[in-house]
């Protein structure tokens, strides 16, 4: 029987990582932005080149996802977005009409509007809000994967460890209940907080340089979930919707959404204060669990950053989640330069460990 943990009293052992190498199946050759096709860059290399550090580095233990159903990804997702993103390929490779490139919408929904078209194919622009995110041979079972994988460490938390990280790929913050996009095809860190929710409080700090806009859509009416992010301003930077320091809940969820947006340029000093902000709310909030949506691609290495932060901040990053001694269960989310992915990865686990030692 699971039990609920209290504080960081490790059952012993190395940090386990939750990694699943059908991540592999799901292979984006181009995502299309306004002026054409271009290169992807959220490719299977991220999820290997991070692998392969941590274990160089020892971090620690690899392990296997438990298998999760249908019945768990509707905690989370509505029953339309996962009947499209479990059957559409399979449909559309049947019509004839697949290509390699993959499915991307051509039109998009008014969601103002409930109707849609019965063919999975021409649900693609209701469910999904951008262009940028594929659907391919094997993206649902990654996709799949990648959640087992977050829900693995939330069940690692519930059977007394003090802290997992869950290696998803592909990522998942920007998927919403019943929208994707951004990469994202599931929400894995709301799945795991949600499961987590069942047994206590749960605290969600998401570090990306991209807003986590399903996240908070997610839990935007709870006050059972905390969500606090540090982000690229949203008037500059992807998604450009989601994001801005006024959306702070709605209903009985007011004051349990916390953005701290930031300028491009932005600092190591500016970066870590600003975390130290947010820990400050997440302490005040006194969850039981911490989830954190570790994305590393606010390293200004990174293809897709326009801050300024080093890789010296990640190590400390590490350390000032591992200094408040919550139990916490770490997701991965972006991070595209390949050269760095696993470093960065590494000094945040590192700093966070040496911290609860």
């Amino acid at each position: 029987m699971r039990r609920k943990s209290k504080g960081l009293n490790h059952s012993g052992g190395a940090l386990k990582i939750i990694y699943s190498n059908k991540h592999k199946l799901h292979v984006p050759t181009h995502q299309l932005f306004s002026d054409g096709l271009h290169t992807a860059v959220e490719v299977p290399d991220r999820a290997e080149c991070i692998l392969h550090v941590l274990q160089e580095r020892k971090v620690g233990e690899i392990v296997a996802p438990d298998v999760f159903g249908m019945d768990v990804l509707k905690t989370v997702h509505d029953e339309g977005l996962l009947d499209f993103l479990s059957g559409v390929y399979d449909e559309w490779e049947a019509s004839g009409r697949a290509t390699d490139v993959g499915l991307i919408p051509h039109t998009f929904a008014m969601r103002s509007l409930e109707s849609k078209p019965e063919e999975l194919i021409r649900q693609a622009g209701y469910y999904c809000f951008e262009t940028q995110t594929p659907i391919l041979r094997g993206t649902w079972e990654a996709a799949q994967q990648a959640a087992c994988c977050a829900l693995t460490g939330a069940d690692l938390l519930l059977a007394g460890e003090s802290s997992a990280y869950a290696l998803c790929r592909p990522p998942g913050h920007h998927a919403g209940r019943d929208l994707y996009g951004g990469y994202c095809y599931l929400n894995n860190a709301a799945l795991a907080a949600q499961r987590l929710s069942e047994h206590g409080r749960v605290a969600i700090l998401d570090v990306d340089y991209h807003h986590g806009n399903g996240t908070q859509a997610i839990f935007y009416d709870s006050a059972d979930v905390l969500f606090a992010s540090i982000h690229a301003d949203p008037n500059l930077e992807y998604p450009y919707y989601s994001g801005y320091a006024s959306e702070r809940g709605r209903g009985n969820g007011v004051g349990y959404t916390l953005n701290l947006p930031l300028s491009f340029g932005c600092t190591d000093d500016l970066y870590l204060a600003t975390l130290n902000q947010a820990l400050e709310r997440l302490v005040d909030f006194n969850a039981d669990f911490w989830v954190v949506s570790l994305g590393v691609d606010l390293c200004k290495d990174d293809p897709l950053c326009r801050f300024d932060v080093s890789r010296n901040v990640f190590a400390q990053v590490g350390r000032m989640v591992g200094a408040q001694k919550k139990v916490t269960l770490f997701v991965q989310e972006g991070g595209y330069n390949l050269n760095v992915v696993g470093n960065c990865v590494a000094d945040v686990l590192e700093g966070f460990i040496g911290m609860c030692d």
